[in-house]
């Protein structure tokens, strides 16, 4: 395994000792399910938002479809 170096103030360092302690974990397990839960959470929201722009074309694409489709219903009806 590698090693990182983590600089940080008591505060965070005792928040994590004391979350390790009560989970039973030692701080390098904590750590390395946390960064694991986070990119989750990254690749969920990224997942979240190309749906919302697939969906915004989908949208778009229907609504042309749509204004054409309105446009073509009195073909040649107007003639009679």
């Amino acid at each position: 395994m590698k090693t990182i170096t983590l600089k940080t103030d008591e505060a965070f360092f005792e928040k994590v000792n004391d979350l390790a302690k009560h989970l039973h974990l030692s701080k390098s397990e904590l750590i390395r399910k946390a960064v694991a839960e986070y990119e989750e959470i990254i690749y969920k929201k990224e997942i979240k938002e190309q749906m919302k722009q697939a969906s915004f074309r989908v949208r778009e694409s229907s609504a042309k479809i749509n204004h054409e489709f309105d446009d073509s219903l009195n073909d040649g009806l107007n003639d009679v």
